[in-house]
């Protein structure tokens, strides 16, 4: 589909954001959907008109150009109201898409798996139930019911908004099973002396070509924006011993729609309940910063405290990317900082680093308890020694008495999984 790409930058609304960065990740929004761009413009705007956006002079301009070339779509980086929409939509005779609208399609063609559809297609609902005053007329008329039945019957607007609600709930039923069932996964891996580090950051940071250079995988990892959508678990071996699951997860994005943090919370539910969460973030890319604090508020809408300094690593990834002295200047900055990790996921460089900083992470002081179990806490019993944390044992009159050293996160687990605290 032949497609216009518009960045209004409106003076009066406070956006820290250039707007040559901000058309430029609008244009590659555009791409992941293999539109053909005729054209990508910023249009500075004194301020937004309610009814248009647009000024009068610049709608006709537009419109003018837009008959020109037949442009099908035009993508408005930004939210539109959804008297906007369907006025920009009437004036310009073509479909209008704002950002979340944008975004809600990418997610929509990325979906592989059962739960990913579902949850895009709850968003998706959330987004279109907002919407329910476009330019169709069947929205206009009425149908059904009676004169003597009082009233002139329902209206076809509010019978799609009936229709979309039904759908709603259902979908939210369907993904109630999805978060149990996740939760069944987390507690059986609990019962798995594994720990779970999730990779989180800004799309297209690197995170699925960390995930698969450390796990030997081939998630689909292309310089797109949310080249992955559908989460990913691996085991991965660490240096020196031991075993880690991984978790790649979809990307964060400035702007993400409520709708979409809403119904992906059930797969953010990973990152919650992950071990350690490694922040991802493109170092080469001139806009770092704002993406991580994009980043930062998305993990604490989550409820992840993104200053958890014992929960979180910086991997500065794409070292390759930056010119000599400053790829040096980043590297001095990590040395001086033991929560950041600097690599190149796509040559490997800095890898080997990363996984032993992960390792050290995750190793805690262990300290040394004393246990009483019933005779009939056979279980209980047989997990300590499974996972080799007992140092002694003693029968006693009424039961066992065992000294083992733990961290806090293998006695966590222990009750996890026998469903007790430890005692």
């Amino acid at each position: 589909m032949r497609c216009l790409v518009l960045h209004p930058d409106i003076r009066d609304r406070a956006d820290t954001r250039d707007p040559g960065d901000a058309l430029a990740e609008a244009v590659s929004l555009a791409e992941a959907l293999d539109l053909d761009i005729i054209d990508a413009r910023i249009v500075p705007l004194p301020r937004a008109r309610a009814g248009t956006l647009f000024g009068s002079g610049k709608l006709a301009e537009l419109r003018d150009f837009i008959d020109s070339e037949a442009i099908g779509l035009v993508i408005v980086n930004g939210p539109l109201t959804p008297v906007q929409q369907r006025n920009l939509e009437r004036d310009w005779k073509c479909k209008v898409l704002d950002r979340t609208g944008l975004i809600l399609e990418i997610f929509g063609d990325r979906a592989h798996t059962r739960e990913g559809e579902l949850q895009v297609e709850l968003a998706h609902l959330s987004y279109q139930k907002s919407r329910l005053v476009r330019s169709w007329t069947h929205l206009e008329r009425q149908r059904g019911g009676y004169g003597f039945l009082g009233g002139p019957g329902e209206t076809q607007i509010e019978a799609d908004r009936r229709a979309l609600s039904e759908r709603i709930d259902r979908l939210k039923r369907q993904l109630e099973k999805v978060t149990r069932t996740r939760g069944l996964h987390r507690a059986a891996r609990a019962r798995v002396p594994y720990p779970v580090v999730a990779l989180v950051g800004y799309t297209n940071a690197g995170k699925s070509t960390l995930f698969n250079r450390l796990t030997g995988s081939s998630v689909m990892a292309k310089d797109m924006l949310f080249a992955t959508l559908d989460p990913t678990m691996r085991a991965v071996e660490l240096p020196e011993g031991g075993r880690i699951i991984l978790s790649d997860t979809v990307g964060f994005i400035s702007d993400l729609p409520t709708q979409l943090v809403a119904a992906f919370r059930a797969t953010l539910e990973e990152v919650r309940a992950a071990d350690l969460i490694l922040h991802v973030r493109d170092i080469s890319h001139h806009e770092r910063e704002l993406q991580a604090a994009n980043v930062r508020n998305i993990l604490t809408e989550l409820g992840v405290d993104p200053d958890d300094e014992k929960r979180l690593r910086e991997v500065w990834n794409k070292i390759d990317l930056l010119a000599p002295e400053e790829a040096a200047a980043a590297a001095n900055a990590a040395a001086r900082n033991p929560r950041v990790s600097v690599i190149s996921a796509r040559t490997g460089q800095g890898v080997d680093a990363l996984l032993r900083a992960v390792a050290d992470d995750l190793r805690e002081a262990a300290r040394e308890e004393t246990l009483h179990l019933r005779y009939d806490q056979g279980r209980e019993r047989a997990w300590l020694f499974e996972h080799n944390l007992v140092l002694d044992e003693r029968r006693l009159d009424d039961g066992l008495e065992l000294d083992v050293r733990w961290t806090g996160r293998e006695r966590e687990r222990y009750e996890n999984a026998v469903g007790g605290d430890a005692s």
